[in-house]
């Protein structure tokens, strides 16, 4: 049995060591489209190249390992299997001692993977429908042979958001984005601009900060009664926002531990925090781009957007995020601009969502202190899109009616907002 195997299998060993030349470095066998999406997907972004994925549930796994030598991982499809336990072993006749199985399948439940882990020798196990985001925390350390990913702290999952360059739509990414969660899918959701002097974000959904972010990034010790007391702003029911709009030419010293000691209060508090963070050598926006679960890059299809790209793709990971950052393409199909292939071929990797060229509409909406994702139905569909791949977990497709909502008053309660904060 897998069992055993595994009581006297070796180390793990980064992919590629030690290749035979008869056998492969991975195959798995899937079911479904979405399966076979989400780990090729996964893999890929954890930088995992040497991957053959073939249509079938264990059973074809069995048969083909019959006829051909052993993956040094194999990764099978337990959908449908009446007596899957069985099939696991009838896979272990038929495959070398030193296989390394990673299961999928149907079946979430705690009993089930406890009897393939650490009855059976399976690996790892993920029950469907598997994400990019899973495959990639789970599976991917295993093939590559590294250590999994820490688990940071405990709480919200944050998704940093950052401009290749100055107004790309970042900004308008990251709110709407942050909308989306919160508001359209009822998730507690905590916008986060570290811009003291020039963000917004606040302006963006008619709120008029205090100078409760910056003290409480002068000041971390006082973070949690801040919090509480003045410094998430009500954009919705489920929706806060963090801001600041301090004078120009005030100085600020933020405490070097301060966007630590912010994000854990942050996470114990709300299910998702969406920061718009521009790169920046201040401390406060590579702490947050560090600890973000997600890096979202938002660029334009000009060759300055894709220099800049490729130069913040090309930054470290943190300590939690499995996967690269995903790429957003905004204002495609403008204008004497790159196509979709050109600006993925010049960056090496696929564009992740596209969002198409909506100039009119989405100035009319900054304008009109509207937000885009609830009156423009192909901006939301790339909002929609973003979300659930920027999300840990699937996020619910159906969303709350949207009628009514920042509806904002038109133009000249949008002026009145612009000349009231700036008396």
């Amino acid at each position: 049995m897998l069992a055993v195997r595994d009581a006297v299998a070796p180390a793990l060993t980064p992919l590629g060591a030690a290749a035979r030349p008869d056998r492969a470095e991975l195959v798995a066998f899937v079911t479904d489209a979405g399966s076979e999406t989400a780990l090729r997907d996964g893999l890929i972004d954890a930088g995992v190249e040497e991957l053959e994925i073939r249509r079938g549930g264990i059973g074809a796994a069995i048969t083909a390992m019959e006829r051909a030598p052993t993956p040094r991982v194999l990764i099978v499809d337990l959908s449908g299997q009446e007596q899957p336990l069985t099939a696991l072993g009838n896979l272990a006749e038929v495959t070398e001692p030193d296989v390394i199985v990673l299961g999928v399948g149907e079946v979430a439940d705690l009993d089930f993977y406890r009897a393939l882990t650490r009855g059976l020798g399976v690996r790892e196990y993920l029950a469907k429908p598997l994400t990019r985001d899973s495959v990639a925390t789970h599976f991917a350390p295993i093939v590559s042979g590294q250590k999994p990913i820490a688990a940071g702290m405990l709480g919200g999952h944050m998704i940093s958001v950052t401009g290749a360059r100055g107004g790309v739509g970042a900004t308008t990414v990251a709110v709407n984005l942050a909308w989306h969660f919160g508001v359209l899918t009822r998730r507690h959701t905590v916008l986060l601009d570290p811009d003291l002097h020039m963000g917004l974000a606040a302006f963006m959904l008619d709120l008029q900060p205090g100078p409760g972010l910056r003290t409480a990034l002068e000041q971390p010790d006082r973070i949690d009664a801040l919090l509480a007391e003045r410094v998430a702003l009500p954009a919705a029911e489920r929706l806060h926002v963090l801001a600041a709009i301090e004078q120009l030419g005030t100085e600020t010293e933020v405490a070097p531990e301060a966007a630590e000691q912010l994000l854990e209060a942050l996470r114990r508090r709300y299910s998702f925090i969406v920061a718009d963070v521009p790169f920046a050598q201040q401390k406060v926006n590579r702490t947050l781009l560090d600890l973000a679960h997600q890096r979202v890059l938002v660029m334009e299809p000009t060759l300055a957007c894709v220099r800049d790209v490729l130069r913040l793709l090309a930054l470290q990971a943190g300590p939690v995020q499995p996967r690269r950052a995903i790429v957003v393409l905004n204002r495609a199909s403008s204008s004497g601009s790159l196509t979709k292939s050109q600006v993925e071929e010049a960056i090496g990797s696929q564009v992740d969502v596209v969002i198409p060229n909506l100039p009119r509409q989405l100035g009319n909406a900054t304008n009109l202190g509207e937000l885009a994702v609830t009156k423009y139905g192909a901006f939301r569909t790339a909002m929609t899109d973003l979300a659930r791949q920027a999300a840990p977990v699937r996020v619910l497709d159906g969303v709350q009616p949207v009628a009514g909502v920042a509806e904002g008053g038109g133009l000249r309660r949008a002026l009145s907002r612009m000349f009231g904060r700036l008396a």
